[in-house]
């Protein structure tokens, strides 16, 4: 009997379709890409409008020889690929592959029976623009690898790779790397009083120091600071100002890719492919059991738009009442980002009724977290701002000023629900006193402290995502593969969770720098991110853009083959002998980070960790623990005496033991870079006046 039929990409996903709808459909598998350039030729006829030429992709030969029959037996054949460029660019390949003459196109921005129903009913034509775009970006990114790549193999290292985004990634790390070597800190100075009131002795204060007779005040030295700390010596403090106000923080809005990413990073310790793999299982569909059967539990994962639904507000709106009351809804708008595509919604969950509390016993951890922190910022985005009251005292003694402030939340609004990571975690929400202008001061204590300025921090995951997006690098899509890819590379490693460029990523690099400057210019690569926009949108040729890139570049390339010289890139040689050979050993840079060789490579394969030494002990054996790189490249911290002792620890070991019950300590690193002394036994035992690893 002849039937409908349903081809997505993913089994996973034609496995939840297949189960809500009725089975008058039928529903089949690409299992993603079915056709894509060659990898052994270019691909890409340059001189006839840039035609590409696709090819079969090797192992997918039962695949579509299932699909041509099932076919053969549709009454309708509905291609329901992703709802982005890639799924309409795949559609289109199923098209032309499965040669079907009049495909109906749909889709599912959520895996749901009611989302896939109400798509059927509104099937469209494949649309040629999006395929164009797609189009474009292959065989720009083609273009790029197939022709500096080479170079790259002959004048530096063979296995070497040039990308026309990941390239501006690499970029972005090395010019920060550079920032922070050139860096020279910079004394400064603060002051804080303790001060009290004599209503109010029991509630103490601290207040800054902020100004010299009306003056903004800088103090560069300890001398400075000591100056001033004369002049204040038996000053009287008065209180000079008492300002009230109240501070609204709104809530902030659903999640994009961009921002998913980031949080999944910083709130989960999650890496961004990762998080993008669990995102991708929660939409494509999970079986709850019961009467909800398989379904999709989140909305399409790969967007950059804020906008939601209008039954998805009407459901926070009921969800949020019930829940917390009407004083807690605000029913929030978000403004699309400019430059956004805008053709998703938001990710949120498909029905805010399956709570996390609903899912605990049926989603795996991973999934769990992920789906929480969607469901809460989606929850968070239409609830209230939260309200504080804000108090802001200043008080003079001699001609100086000093500034006290005191934030104190009275509505907790969407903070009932979610808190977004980077937010100051209550730092600065401290009562004040109740105090009236002119009331005098006690001066309990005046603490001077020494402080640096500080380097750019290095990129983590998040913060990377953030920068190609904000310097319009990249789509959603992208982010993911981009982050992957520069560390598979070789380009860059990844030290305590943060980006460091390699020897030879940095290589890679200044010669891209110099002899292609337009494919690593943050600016030329943002233009032309919005030039395949604009293609998408059509009201702009993907060929006439291609031939505009590939003039300029084709003439970069020529002058690049005839003055790059061979570069050479050298081992840092060691005052160690190989023990298997007797030969030198050199410090060699790999794929995560430093490590030590032998120099007869490849005849000699001899290798070995660099460690360094901690100063702690082993719990085990006494042996000294050193610090260690997983084959990830993840920090750990081991016995020097392995494998004869197998103790390790993924936190630094402190020198000391637990004054409480003999313990080794660990020393756990908190975000913005502070360190907590804990027990390994007990971990109640809160320790300080300990040396840590680090510090010893």
């Amino acid at each position: 009997m002849k039937k409908p039929l349903i081809i997505v990409e993913s089994p996973t996903k034609a496995r939840t379709i297949k189960k809500f709808l009725p089975s008058r459909y039928a529903v089949k598998a690409s299992v993603g890409h079915v056709r894509d350039l060659p990898k052994s030729t270019l691909g890409v006829d340059v001189e006839h409008d840039f035609a590409p030429k696709y090819l079969t992709i090797k192992g997918k030969g039962d695949v579509i020889k299932e699909l041509r029959g099932a076919v053969k037996t549709a009454t309708d054949v509905y291609l329901a690929t992703d709802p982005d460029r890639e799924g309409e660019a795949i559609a289109w390949h199923l098209a032309e592959l499965l040669k079907l003459p009049r495909p109906k196109r749909i889709e599912l921005h959520e895996i749901t029976k009611e989302a896939a129903l109400a798509a059927l009913k509104h099937p469209h034509v494949i649309d040629m623009d999006r395929v164009n775009a797609q189009q474009a970006r292959r065989i720009l990114d083609r273009l790029v690898g197939y022709k500096i790549s080479p170079l790259l193999w002959s004048k530096v290292r063979s296995g070497l790779s040039a990308g026309r985004v990941q390239s501006v990634a690499v970029r972005l790390i090395v010019d920060r790397e550079r920032e922070i070597e050139a860096f020279i800190p910079k004394e400064y100075w603060t002051i804080a009083a303790l001060l009290a009131s004599a209503r109010h002795p029991e509630m103490p204060f601290s207040a800054d120091l902020v100004s010299h007779r009306g003056e903004k005040v800088e103090i560069a030295t300890g001398e400075q600071a000591d100056s001033i700390l004369r002049a204040l010596e038996g000053a009287a403090y008065r209180v000079t100002s008492v300002k009230r106000r109240e501070l609204r923080r709104n809530p902030p809005a659903p999640f994009t890719t961009s921002t998913l990413q980031q949080e999944a990073s910083r709130r989960l310790k999650m890496r961004v492919r990762r998080a993008m793999q669990v995102a991708q299982g929660l939409y494509e569909g999970v079986d709850l059991g019961g009467s909800e059967g398989t379904v999709g539990l989140i909305t399409y994962m790969r967007t950059d738009s804020t906008r939601i639904s209008d039954q998805a507000r009407a459901a926070a709106r009921e969800f949020i009442v019930g829940s917390f009351g009407e004083a807690f809804h605000g029913g929030r708008l978000y403004r699309v980002r400019e430059g956004a595509q805008d053709a998703h919604e938001a990710i949120r969950p498909t029905s805010v009724w399956r709570t996390p509390e609903h899912l605990s016993a049926v989603l795996r951890r991973d999934d769990l977290r992920l789906y929480t922190m969607i469901w809460e910022r989606f929850v968070a985005s239409q609830m209230a701002a939260a309200l504080f009251d804000q108090t802001i005292v200043d008080a003079s003694a001699a001609d100086y000023g000093f500034r006290a402030t005191g934030t104190v939340m009275r509505f907790p609004g969407f903070t009932r629900v979610y808190e977004e990571s980077k937010d100051d975690d209550g730092k600065g929400r401290v009562r004040l006193p109740d105090l009236n202008e002119s009331e005098t001061l006690d001066c309990r204590k005046l603490e001077p402290k020494q402080h640096f300025t500080e380097p750019p921090p290095r990129y983590t995951e998040a913060a990377l995502v953030k920068a190609l997006e904000d310097n319009g690098i990249g789509r959603p899509s992208t982010y993911s593969a981009i982050v992957e890819t520069i560390q598979a590379r070789g380009y860059v490693t990844q030290q305590e969770r943060r980006f460091v460029p390699t020897l030879i990523g940095t290589a890679v690099n200044d010669l891209l720098v110099e002899h292609f400057p337009e494919i690593v210019n943050l600016d030329f690569t943002a233009q032309m991110e919005g030039d395949l926009d604009r293609i998408a949108e059509g009201h702009e040729d993907w060929v006439g853009l291609l031939r505009r890139f590939y003039g300029p570049f084709e003439s970069e390339l020529e002058q690049a083959q005839k003055k790059l010289p061979r570069l050479e890139l050298r081992d840092e040689p060691t005052d160690e002998i190989c023990p298997a050979c007797g030969r030198p050993m050199v410090i060699k840079h790999g794929r995560f980070g430093k490590f030590i060789s032998c120099s007869g490579y490849p005849e000699c394969k001899t290798t070995k960790p660099i460690v360094k030494e901690t100063g702690a002990e082993c719990p085990k054996c006494g042996g000294a623990i050193v610090e260690r790189r997983s084959k990830k490249g993840r920090v750990f911290y081991g016995c020097a005496n392995y494998p004869r002792c197998d103790f390790i620890s993924w936190d630094a070991v402190a020198p000391q033991r637990c004054p409480v019950c003999g313990s080794h300590v660990l020393a756990k690193t908190r975000r913005g870079g502070n360190v907590r002394l804990q027990c390994a036994a007990d971990r109640t035992h809160e320790l300080t006046g300990l040396p840590t690893a680090a510090s010893s």
